[in-house]
Order: C-alpha cells, then sequence, then structure tokens
C-alpha cells in the first residue's frame, strides 16, 4: 500500500471525529490531530482503534504517545504493516 493510499484511508478514519473542516480539507503531513483538527483526546483513543482495526496491526503505547500528526501516524502504520 502506498503513501497516497494510506493518507486516504486515514481520513476516512478520522473523519467522523474532526470538529474543524477546514484543515481536514487542507490535511498535510503536518496536520495535527488535536491542535488542527479539533479532535478530543478520548476521540484520538477511538482514531488508534479504528487505525488497529483497518490495518490489522497493533499499537504498542510507544508509539500511540507518537501518533499525534498525520506524518508520525502514516510513519507508525507503514512500520507495523513492514513488520507483518
Amino acid at each position: 500500500m502506498n503513501k497516497p493510499e494510506l493518507i486516504e484511508k486515514l481520513k476516512g478514519i478520522v473523519k467522523p471525529y474532526i470538529k474543524n473542516q477546514e484543515a481536514f480539507d487542507n490535511l498535510t503531513d503536518n496536520t495535527d490531530f488535536i491542535n488542527d483538527l479539533q479532535i478530543n483526546s478520548a476521540n484520538l483513543v477511538d482514531v488508534i482503534l479504528d487505525v488497529e482495526e483497518e490495518f490489522s496491526i497493533i499499537i504498542d503505547n510507544q508509539s500511540m504517545e507518537r501518533m499525534l500528526d498525520i506524518k508520525s501516524t502514516i510513519e507508525i502504520i507503514e512500520n507495523k504493516l513492514s513488520e507483518k
């Protein structure tokens, strides 16, 4: 799976939780889940669970703490998929 495909899947996962549509429409690697998309911390956990389910991966606590923006999340997903 290439990066654009990963980003599209990730956008589908985070869309139900966003509070800032403009930031979502202008999504970049540096888009922050909490500051830019205004996803609250409880919903960020839901995003992580949805990512695990969508990609059939397990995200450890250390990786979860790094999943704050699009770039970090894509890197973690790619790393977990490569470990499979």
